[in-house]
């Protein structure tokens, strides 16, 4: 899958960056956003080709970003993968209704979501 794009928005380092050097190493090319604003903004500048996206963010949760994306023509095709601590079937629910495509709890089983990640590219 070399070449392409994945955005990862998380307010937490420790998270991004294991994951980014993992995703790096597999040929993708890995951008982060740290709160849902520069999310949206980073996804309007680098035009990803997934999204990987905490829930719990400062200034806009991840849901409401979800659906900004997903109600955006230009975005609205790219798949977006909730990443979160959070592991209620509600939360499940609400992701799904904001248009995820997948719902990943942390921590990441990183033997298998690079799989997953490749079957929504």
């Amino acid at each position: 899958m070399a070449g392409k794009r994945i955005l990862i928005v998380d307010d937490e380092r420790f998270f991004i960056e294991p994951v980014k050097r993992l995703l790096e190493s597999l040929g993708y090319d890995v951008f982060e956003a740290y709160d849902g604003i520069s999310g949206l903004s980073k996804a309007r500048e680098v035009k990803p080709d997934l999204i990987m996206l905490d829930l719990m963010l400062p200034g806009m949760n991840g849901y409401q970003v979800c659906r900004l994306l997903k109600f955006d023509e230009q975005f609205r095709d790219i798949p977006v993968i909730i990443v979160s601590a959070k592991d209620s079937d509600r939360d499940r629910e609400v992701g799904t209704q904001s248009g995820a495509e997948l719902y990943l709890v942390k921590p990441l089983d990183y033997q298998t979501f690079p799989a997953e990640i490749e079957a929504l590219l």
